[in-house]
């Protein structure tokens, strides 16, 4: 059939279709009256050629996400990089035989990235971990045209950037050699993490030394602390005559006691309403020069009679931690957002020597098939991005060897359930199901809970997450009141550490998470010396959502601190002051604060201001 430009008659539709069927005369006329059809014959014609390309793509893309996914679940060695199923990436060559490759690790986050640059006359690639400052308003690319080069754009355009070239001495090579744990390149768009060597206190040292040089140091290190450290940071109530003017913070009910005296406490920081730290016990004080911030005490004795009277979920309190005083500082999330951040060594990758018969795998350097998170780097402290926004920081959780279990059904199952933790979407140790998990999805929702397989639905969305054991307090469906959780008086089932016979008083520290009339808090509690039972019946007294334990048996491991700017400089104040011991000194005596100032070797969460709405 032959197709005219322009439109003809019916007689001339007979003439030149004559050798066609009705139905082509047809179309002609159709045309004729149509002056579209032909848009939308090309159209159609258009999309016929396309959709096997649409297919080929839609195929590959299902591939390489299922053959992630593969990589992800496989019992077997593997790298870092494998075990990001959701990371996308993309290779180049350049005019001089350069290849380069840019991989986005978490692209739903868009935070960390590796750069992966192979010389001509080499086979195995150097590796550049990066960081994007602004992942909300910046997107990082590999880009071919002109030539190979990163495009970064954000609101003010687009910036290229080729940091792998300039001779010997690149961009690259100089941000690594500046030895910094932060190192800036394309015009301080971009970060470079570079590995360094973490702070860590005189008494860690010992410790690690002991455990890992000595035989039996670590029978060694239990007796130390169960005989002369036991209770040696306990703090008792000490009732004053004194009036105070706390309050009571929309969405923090008053906490359940049985009477609030007025105390003397030890706290270091720096409260309205509470003179020379004395505080009315349940009430709450705002903090200082920090908006959204509030602290309070309580002793655990004092606790209302029918949660201390329910014999269900928890052992009765022993009389030290009765008496010990408990700090807690509660944070309005309307206001701030959590961070995460691993420190230089803890929690490792590799094996807890803790699990034993199913619960190890000996051909694997690790649970999750790896023994080093190489080439990517953390760096135990606060990126330089977020730093002028931080107004607190607490120590994280347990070190990888304590993370995981001895004893119970878990000690056998799972690898020994090793704590899981997650970084800017990077999954440095899998999340495993039924254990306490602090998490941030991207949309800066914060969330606590135990751990399902349901939940793993999350993990593209996950910014930040950290697992420490089992709950102490969780919301009883049935009920709705806080109560303990179902390990909290088993100490090998639950994980809760202590001595070797069962002695589970020490200095701790735990979290929760508490809602209520439309506002969320995280609460941080620092228990002097305590039980995981009395724990949970302080977190139940808070009507807490759920709680979860941190750290414990040094200030070290419960550290806390707050950061006010005042002209220009901060001011740290710590909730404990034997807690600054922990900072550095300057030549000038002055100090310089933990995970804002220096890379520490242990991990810790951030809380830092949400910017302004403009």
């Amino acid at each position: 059939m032959i197709f005219m430009k322009t439109p003809i008659s019916g007689r001339a539709c007979r003439t030149v279709g004559s050798r066609s069927s009705g139905v082509d005369v047809l179309l002609v006329r159709r045309a004729a009256q149509w002056p579209s059809f032909w848009v939308l014959s090309s159209l159609i014609l258009l999309i016929l050629t396309l959709r096997p390309a649409l297919a080929v793509e839609t195929l590959s893309e299902k591939i390489r996400a299922q053959t992630q996914l593969n990589q992800y679940n496989a019992d077997k060695r593997k790298t870092i990089v494998e075990l990001q199923q959701f990371r996308r990436a993309t290779t180049m060559s350049t005019l001089t035989g350069q290849k380069i490759k840019l991989i986005s690790l978490s692209p739903a986050i868009n935070s960390w990235l590796l750069l992966e640059v192979t010389q001509k006359d080499r086979l195995a690639p150097a590796a550049y971990h990066l960081e994007n400052p602004d992942p909300k308003g910046q997107k990082i690319e590999l880009v071919a045209k002109p030539r190979v080069h990163l495009a970064i754009t954000g609101k003010t355009g687009t910036f290229r950037c080729i940091p792998w070239q300039g001779g010997k001495r690149t961009p690259l090579y100089r941000a690594r050699k500046a030895g910094l744990p932060y190192s800036p390149i394309c015009g301080r768009r971009l970060l470079l993490r570079n590995p360094v060597r973490g702070s860590r206190t005189t008494l860690e040292a010992t410790t690690e030394f002991l455990r890992d040089n000595v035989w039996m140091g670590e029978n060694l290190i239990g007796f130390v602390k169960d005989t002369f450290f036991k209770d040696s940071k306990m703090e008792v109530a000490k009732t004053v005559n004194a009036k105070t003017e706390g309050i009571i913070p929309r969405g923090l009910i008053a906490t359940r006691l049985a009477k609030a005296p007025v105390v003397q406490t030890n706290m270091g920081l720096l409260l309205d309403g509470a003179p020379k730290g004395r505080l009315a016990m349940g009430a709450w004080y705002p903090l200082s020069n920090l908006p959204g911030i509030y602290a309070s005490t309580l002793q655990p004795a004092l606790i209302s009679k029918d949660i201390l009277g329910d014999k269900a979920g928890a052992n009765r309190l022993e009389y030290n931690e009765a008496r010990a005083l408990v700090y807690l500082v509660a944070f309005d999330l309307s206001q701030f957002k959590i961070g995460y951040e691993p420190g230089t060594e803890h929690p490792r990758v590799d094996w807890s020597s803790r699990p034993s018969g199913a619960g190890r795998n000996m051909a694997l350097p690790g649970p999750d098939g790896i023994g080093t998170i190489r080439p990517l780097v953390n760096t135990g402290m606060v990126s330089p991005a977020l730093t002028k926004r931080v107004v607190a920081t607490f120590a994280g959780g347990f070190k990888r060897e304590h993370g995981a279990f001895r004893f119970g059904p878990y000690a056998t199952t799972d690898y020994g359930k090793h704590y899981g933790f997650v970084v800017e979407g990077v999954v440095e140790s899998k999340l495993k199901e039924d254990l306490s998990t602090l998490y941030v999805l991207n949309d800066g929702t914060i969330g606590m809970k135990t751990w399902t397989k349901e939940d793993n639905k999350l993990l593209p969305r996950i910014k930040f997450a950290r697992q420490n054991g089992v709950p102490l307090v969780v919301r009883d469906k049935k009920t709705g009141k806080s109560v303990p959780g179902p390990l909290v008086r088993y100490w090998g089932p639950g994980n809760w550490s202590g001595s070797a016979e069962a002695n589970l008083r020490t200095l701790r520290a735990g979290a929760c998470l508490r809602e209520a009339d439309g506002k969320q808090f995280l609460i941080y509690g620092y228990f002097s010396t305590a039980t995981p039972s009395a724990m949970a019946r302080s977190f139940q007294a808070l009507s807490c959502d759920y709680a979860m334990l941190l750290d414990m048996n040094a200030l070290e491991h419960t550290y806390f601190a707050t950061y006010a700017r005042k002209n220009g400089a901060i001011e740290t104040r710590h909730l404990v002051p034997g807690m600054a011991l922990v900072d550095k000194k300057k030549r000038d005596g002055s100090r310089v604060p933990r995970f804002l100032g220096f890379p520490d070797n242990r991990d810790f969460f951030y809380l830092y201001r949400k910017e302004a709405r403009k």
